[in-house]
């Protein structure tokens, strides 16, 4: 039997997933405390409380062991982001990578540095 679909986090519960993938499974202390440093206004129990709804979606797991419990994502940081950047291809490219990578290489969205590196990724794997 296939495992369920994981919902799509919205916007503060990606912020929270992001920290979370850079600081490993933490508290919500340790969460809060991280995303102060962008978000000074947000108070603990705002995090807290997301945490709480997050492991309630599946989104996040939570080791109750100890008493300050420890959460953790559930999905790895590639994977979700493969699953969001599929589900944006479906529904605002058509399902075209190419019509996607065209858009981001438009504008200003790619600066050169990022140009050079994708040129040098297309060319390591021309023949992949």
């Amino acid at each position: 039997m296939p495992k369920p679909r994981l919902p799509k986090p919205t916007p503060a519960e990606l912020e929270v997933l992001r920290t979370l993938w850079q600081l490993g499974p933490s508290t919500a202390r340790q969460v809060h405390e991280a995303q102060q440093r962008e978000r000074p206004e947000l108070s603990y129990a705002n995090v807290l409380r997301l945490l709480q709804i997050m492991h309630g979606k599946g989104l996040l797991s939570r080791d109750e062991r100890q008493r300050a419990h420890v959460y953790a994502p559930v999905q790895a940081q590639g994977s979700l982001q493969n699953r969001l950047l599929d589900d944006l291809i479906h529904k605002a490219f058509s399902g075209s990578g190419k019509a996607l990578v065209m858009a981001a290489l438009r504008g200003n969205r790619v600066s050169d540095e990022e140009r050079a590196e994708i040129q040098r990724f297309l060319e390591e794997n021309r023949d992949a």
